[in-house]
């Protein structure tokens, strides 16, 4: 019995990169299709918002000079080809699936809102939502809460290279020490970077938990999906 009903699920950027230092291994992707499928099948609405980070991140371009709309703008179209790569990731092994697009890009995508996703949803189809709110200023973290709550979603999954929220980053400090749930006020109080500021609250006002779990370790979807406790709920 699945744990959720209908989900949004958040993917990194970066995290298609696997051994990589740039773009998309193909060995990552086919991963996640896999797990998505595994998920499907149980009859798991599911929509899924990626990042563009392994290709372009509009803040650090800003940084290095590029205008700062004009480069989430670019960051937008990052995570269109990461979205269009896995939508083909997925087709490969008969899921069917929807790309809908934040901004107008037909033929690419459909432009996205929100009964035409839960149509799609309900209609058995893996739905990918990409170039995130459509507007600058705002990360995918932020696209991915939005998201989840136009859906209805039961739920965030939020999956990175950690298995779940720390005290710390786990990855820089050995005593960091992890946890099985935490409120979205303890976050904020802590300061700890689960997601961008916008979104938690985001997510805290609409009453949106977030579980945090590592998707590169393959089968871990299914585990969450389960009702296995391997990540960190966050919750109001």
């Amino acid at each position: 019995m699945a744990r959720f009903k209908r989900i949004l699920l958040k993917l990194s950027g970066e995290s298609l990169m696997g051994t990589q230092n740039y773009g998309i291994d193909p060995e990552r992707l086919a991963d996640y299709a896999r797990q998505i499928k595994e998920v499907h099948d149980m009859g798991v609405q599911i929509g899924i918002v990626i990042g563009g980070g392994n290709i372009f991140r509009g803040l650090s371009g800003s940084q290095k000079g590029f205008d700062r709309v004009k480069g989430d703008q670019m960051g937008m179209c990052a995570t269109v080809i990461n979205s269009l790569a896995l939508s083909s990731a997925l087709g490969a092994i008969g899921v069917g699936n929807k790309v809908l697009t934040a901004i107008r890009m037909e033929p690419i995508g459909e432009f996205y809102n929100k009964w035409k996703a839960i149509e799609a949803m309900e209609a058995g189809l893996v739905c990918i939502f990409s170039a995130g709110t459509g507007s600058p200023y705002f990360t995918t973290d932020t696209g991915s809460s939005l998201r989840g709550i136009e859906i209805e979603a039961d739920v965030m999954l939020k999956g990175t290279r950690v298995d779940g929220v720390y005290t710390a980053d786990p990855e820089k400090d050995p005593t960091a020490v992890k946890f099985s749930e935490i409120t979205y006020k303890e976050v904020l109080e802590r300061g700890l970077r689960v997601m961008d500021l916008t979104a938690i609250c985001m997510c805290q006002d609409n009453n949106l938990p977030i579980y945090v779990f590592n998707m590169d370790v393959v089968g871990n979807l299914k585990r969450v999906i389960d009702g296995e406790d391997i990540g960190t709920l966050v919750h109001n």
